[in-house]
């Protein structure tokens, strides 16, 4: 059965929720156990493993992540940020049946210590279908300002 484009947004606008509300446990729960995390620095790269990332993340980096966050002990995170993302222009590049890939664009406005800060980006989604429902096996982050500066960012885009 093939993945609904309604299924697909469904899923990756309850990814943005539990971000912004800081449900991080609620969203390792959305990934596969084999599902990777990426925010490369070439917004051009496709082989993730042979070059720099901001992030290449499984589910052991993934939960770390989470911990950092959650335990205080990451000092970017302190105090911790207030996100609000839009996502939009979804599009769905393929769909095998147990498998797609969506691309969509987000706008993520960040809110710490009384500065704003703006982040766009493309992002890349597989989702695949699982015993368990729609589950995110990769998400690629493509940040506007990929070969810029970046700060530190206290939370998961």
């Amino acid at each position: 059965m093939s993945i609904t484009l309604d299924e697909a947004v469904a899923l990756i606008t309850l990814e943005a929720d539990l971000l912004d509300h800081g449900h991080f446990h609620e969203w390792l729960g959305l990934y596969t156990p084999g599902g990777r995390y990426v925010i490369p620095t070439d917004p051009d790269a496709e082989d993730f493993e042979n070059v720099l990332n901001y992030a290449y993340d499984d589910a052991e980096m993934r939960a770390k992540r989470v911990e950092r966050l959650l335990g205080g002990r990451s000092i970017s995170a302190a105090p911790p940020a207030q996100t609000v993302r839009l996502l939009s222009r979804y599009r769905m590049l393929a769909d095998d049946g147990d498998a797609c890939t969506l691309r969509c664009a987000q706008y993520l406005k960040e809110l710490r210590q009384h500065r704003e800060r703006d982040y766009a980006a493309n992002i890349t989604y597989r989702l695949v279908r699982t015993p368990d429902g729609l589950k995110i096996d990769l998400k690629v982050i493509r940040l506007l300002i990929a070969t810029e500066a970046l700060t530190a960012v206290s939370y998961i885009l």
